[in-house]
């Protein structure tokens, strides 16, 4: 190589230090950040990837804390909602105890008042002021806004969870296709003009319904309306309840169940053996269809003679097209996109042919967001009914929805007004509702904590892990790789700069010539 104007094999070896030089930096930062992907041109389809992954990294982090939040505000809840149960059985035991008249003063039973008040403001106290986070829990703050409801349709209703899609409200339209009915057995009281409306031969009847059995003596020249009296009379001990057809004792008389649904029945079987002119003869409609308003036909082919029970049957009806479930005059649905029990009023849930009841869901709620995506999807909205004592337990007392309130001193269930009455029925049922009420609401946020929020957060934390290992084999750095092309670039290094060296002193070899 005589040449010395350009020394190319310098800059040869000039270009491998240069990119040999660039591998070790490549190394270095790699080894110093632990990531192979350090800048979009380590590796840009990687970069993009794993970035994607990233951002699905964080929300779904998020929305694992999201849950966890949400079992801590179910936690609080609770807490709560045991202490107002707790509140409730001594309520319960007060009641029970104040029941007891002949061995209870009227000190002692106001003693007890006292005490049921002052848990009844507890429970109003705690449903004030259980919070979490500055965020009210039972209050009803967390409960569904509804608009529109006619109490001479629906006389009670419970929202347990809402979705909001694309709307504001959500109409609600409910449909009755069947009549809830008592079970119901019918007695002629025509008996071609002997002894109308009256018991012909003295008759012993028992008479059995949901609540229990008894015995009657019919006497003969009874009326009607003395046998109905008399049937009234047990009805606390029974469940059965008696009357004239349209208050005609010509018309004949009804037995019937206190109480509309399926799980009630009446009963009433005659005990001893017919005789001549006897007009003992029970009728019931089959299908349970209604009684005519005029009276009983007794032609109508659609009536069963010589029956002694019938059995009440359930609302059917239809709420926004979904076939929801009856149970007395309740009907309840749970969809995922709605969920409800309502009490259907008495003259609404025995009319089918009257027109859907419509109302609206304006808002409320408590939304929990549960997944990464901020879509309905990933939300669930569910609601909490307010605990305080005035909405607890609503149970109708004749056609009167009456709450835990109304046991306070004073109030129409109060104990001094049960006693005057000599009947704690209402008093009890109200107090057992309330109990149902708290109890229904901690299973249904169990179950959501439970079926919802753990299941969730199992199945998140397993994508969490899942991505975060995918993310890291694409972005991470192999240090015993990279250790490995360290050693290399260094050695290349140190070569290429000996090598250099070499080629400048080559030039020099040239002046040899010159002598």
């Amino acid at each position: 190589m005589t040449r010395i104007n350009t020394n190319v094999p310098s800059m040869i070896a000039q270009q491998r230090l240069n990119r040999s030089g660039l591998d070790l930096q490549l190394r270095l930062e790699r080894l110093s950040t632990g990531l192979r992907i350090n800048r979009g041109k380590d590796d840009p389809a990687g970069l993009i990837i794993s970035e994607r992954l990233g951002t699905d990294i964080a929300t779904i982090g998020q929305a694992i804390k999201n849950g966890e939040r949400a079992s801590s505000v179910i936690a609080t809840t609770e807490g709560s909602l045991t202490e107002i149960t707790d509140l409730l059985n001594s309520i319960k035991s007060l009641a029970v105890e104040a029941a007891n008249t002949g061995a209870l003063s009227d000190e002692e039973r106001a003693a007890n008042q006292l005490q049921i008040d002052s848990a009844i403001q507890s429970i109003t106290r705690i449903s004030n002021t259980a919070s979490f986070g500055g965020l009210k829990l039972l209050d009803g703050s967390l409960d569904y806004i509804t608009s529109g409801i006619s109490s001479t349709e629906i006389s009670d209703a419970t929202i347990t969870s809402a979705s909001f899609i694309s709307s504001s409200s959500v109409n609600v339209d409910v449909d009755v296709i069947s009549s809830a009915q008592k079970g119901n057995l019918y007695l002629s009281g025509d008996n071609s003009g002997t002894g109308d409306g009256t018991i012909l031969s003295q008759t012993t009847i028992q008479i059995r319904g949901p609540e229990g059995v008894r015995e009657l003596v019919l006497t003969s020249g009874m009326t009607f309306q003395k046998v109905s009296d008399a049937v009234n009379a047990l009805s606390e001990l029974t469940g059965v309840e008696a009357a004239l057809v349209n208050g005609n004792a010509l018309s004949g008389l009804v037995f019937s169940s206190s109480a509309y649904g399926s799980d009630s029945f009446v009963s009433v079987e005659r005990l001893d053996t017919p005789t001549t002119g006897n007009n003992w003869t029970l009728y019931r409609l089959d299908g349970n269809a209604a009684i005519p308003a005029n009276g009983v036909p007794w032609g109508d082919p659609n009536l069963l003679s010589d029956v002694t029970r019938d059995e009440g049957a359930d609302v059917s009806a239809l709420i926004n097209g979904i076939l929801a479930t009856g149970k007395g005059l309740n009907v309840s649905i749970n969809s995922p996109s709605l969920g409800m029990e309502l009490l259907l009023n008495e003259s609404y849930a025995t009319d089918p042919t009257l027109t859907t009841a419509t109302f609206d869901i304006t808002g409320g709620g408590s939304l929990f967001q549960l997944g990464p995506d901020i879509t309905a999807l990933q939300q669930t909205n569910i609601g909490i009914q307010s605990t305080s004592s005035e909405n607890l337990g609503g149970t109708l007392v004749g056609t009167e929805l009456q709450f835990l309130s109304s046991l306070s001193s004073g109030q129409a269930n109060s104990l001094d007004s049960a006693a005057g009455r000599n009947d704690f029925s209402a008093l009890q049922n109200i107090v057992d509702k309330s109990i149902d009420n708290v109890s229904i609401l901690r299973g249904r946020l169990g179950a959501f904590e439970r079926n919802v929020l753990d299941t969730n957060r199992r199945s998140l934390q397993t994508a969490f892990e899942n991505l975060t290992a995918s993310r890291s084999v694409i972005r991470d750095a192999d240090f015993a790789k990279e250790s490995s092309e360290l050693t290399r670039a260094q050695i290349l290094q140190s070569a290429g700069t000996s090598v250099l060296a070499l080629a400048n002193q080559q030039s020099q070899q040239v002046l040899q010539l010159l002598g």
